[in-house]
């Protein structure tokens, strides 16, 4: 893509998305200590004077950052209305699936940490994780479970589907949609 003065190539535009992205990448490989603008300009291949087009400052791409994530991981599953109206069981099953084709818990474990040196971290997580208990819950009653029962069930999909990639890493996409339909069952079953 030629400039309009003649010269040589344009950057290519940086979207608010590509910053975020960039910075969750930072994040999960040294920590928030490391998502710095200047780091992601020099990785993004583009000038940091672009980042102030989409962010007041570090503070607010952090603040945006954990809202990306919040939707990302989470909100496109919890609220996805073709999930939402579907039946309870598939909906536990696609969800499950979504989780692993899409790594939804990629992220966790980083912003877990980062959450236990930042209030506003701890609170953003604080919600995803009531979110997600919330949306599973909600299956689990739309199956009958009550009480205890559904907040059991509840309670150990979300544990086992934020922790299972980072516990088994070198399970094969095989072995773990196997294992994935005998959980379903499990924790379906009276």
């Amino acid at each position: 893509m030629k400039d309009d003065t003649g010269g040589g190539r344009r950057k290519p535009r940086v979207s608010r998305h590509d910053w975020l992205a960039k910075a969750l990448e930072v994040l999960e490989s040294e920590g928030v200590e490391a998502v710095h603008v200047e780091r992601l300009a020099r990785e993004i291949g583009v000038s940091k004077s672009g980042f102030y087009w989409h962010f007041r400052d570090r503070r607010d791409l952090l603040s945006n950052l954990l809202n990306y994530w919040a939707h990302e991981y989470t909100e496109v599953v919890t609220e996805n209305p073709l999930l939402r109206k579907s039946d309870p069981a598939q909906r536990l099953e696609n969800t499950m699936a979504m989780i692993d084709r899409h790594d939804l818990a990629k992220f966790d474990l980083v912003v877990r940490a980062w959450a236990k040196k930042d209030e506003e971290a701890r609170a953003v997580v604080e919600t995803v994780t009531d979110s997600r208990i919330q949306y599973i819950r909600q299956a689990f009653r739309d199956l009958g479970f009550e009480a205890d029962e559904a907040e059991m069930r509840a309670a150990l999909f979300v544990c086992y589907h934020t922790w299972e990639k980072t516990i088994f890493p070198k399970m094969s996409k095989r072995r773990r949609a196997r294992l994935r339909k005998r959980r379903l069952v499990l924790l379906t079953s009276r």
